[in-house]
């Protein structure tokens, strides 16, 4: 069956996208998961198309990816085709005051950030450390520092499993809270339109100088980790709550509750996905008893045990 799907994706994908038994360790910020039976690189419409015709045809298990910055890949691998976007593409508009970004859904969010400190547009400030890509942070409506990816996005062209593509406006991406539309269909986000203002260059860049400096004081930016760990509770401070409950330090094999920040879960050397459960569970279950409280992920979990 394996070397048939590699056969078929071999006419369709360049070789050299494609990766078979591919740990996802050397693909996920957190340095942990299991193999993938196939990661496949698409670059173009087309690609994708091939793809999705592929699964349909053959049954075949479709799990897609960003960079791999807010997900934990589980130790025994990914089924199916694992499909990853190179789709980079960059226009900028200008109507008046407004600054519109056409960006492809693989840019990074710091990326695309910088650039527009280059423009002097307003609005990005908030996502210039957040990692990971536009697509990615609009799925999830990544935010921080008083700003969401809601705030900016103005529109995305997705396409479905079927191989259709739909454009969207900003209503219809039913953003709340680290969630969207598309955390509850199965979509490919291809690009998004982001609006922006003109601004001062100067005020910008401080801006987004004191949020980076915040970050690297508060957060563990330089231990593996797949970002924040859970969300905010309702009515209180998930990473408050297990700070008091004296879990900061925390640890199972090499899965650690950083001591720098109670909110994040690093890999301090040779974690498994098995150690960060276990640690998770062992979070949820003393919050639990201790303050009567249910506690949610913010990160996705993926693969097989």
């Amino acid at each position: 069956m394996e070397s048939a799907i590699y056969n078929e994706l071999i006419e369709k994908i360049p070789e050299e996208n494609i990766l078979v038994d591919e740990p996802m360790e050397k693909h996920t910020s957190f340095k942990i998961g299991g193999k993938a039976d196939f990661l496949v690189t698409a670059k173009t419409i087309g690609q994708i198309k091939a793809i999705l015709e592929l699964v349909r045809r053959k049954n075949i298990k479709l799990t897609v990816i960003g960079n791999g910055t807010n997900i934990l890949v589980k130790d025994g691998g990914i089924r199916g085709i694992t499909l990853k976007l190179d789709f980079k593409n960059f226009l900028k508009e200008k109507k008046g005051d407004d600054i519109i970004y056409t960006v492809g859904a693989s840019n990074p969010v710091a990326l695309i950030a910088n650039r527009a400190l280059e423009d002097s547009a307003a609005g990005l400030e908030f996502a210039c450390g957040i990692p990971g890509t536009i697509g990615g942070a609009i799925r999830m409506n990544a935010g921080a520092y008083g700003g969401e990816m809601k705030d900016i996005v103005f529109q995305t062209t997705y396409m479905d499993y079927d191989g259709d593509i739909y454009t969207i406006n900003n209503e219809e991406h039913e953003f709340e809270y680290r969630d969207s539309i598309f955390k509850k269909v199965d979509a490919i986000l291809l690009e998004s339109k982001l609006m922006l203002k003109k601004g001062n260059k100067d005020e910008i860049k401080l801006k987004m100088q004191e949020n980076m400096d915040a970050r690297k004081s508060k957060q563990p930016i330089e231990m593996p980790s797949a970002g924040s760990t859970y969300k905010r509770g309702n009515g209180f401070l998930t990473a408050k709550l297990i700070d008091e409950a004296g879990l900061k330090g925390a640890q199972v094999g090499g899965a650690q509750v950083s001591t720098k920040h109670a909110g994040f879960i690093v890999n301090v050397g040779g974690a498994t996905a098995k150690d960060v459960l276990e640690l998770m569970n062992k979070i949820k279950t003393q919050l639990k008893e201790k303050f009567n409280v249910e506690i949610e992920e913010e990160i996705q979990i993926i693969g097989e045990d």
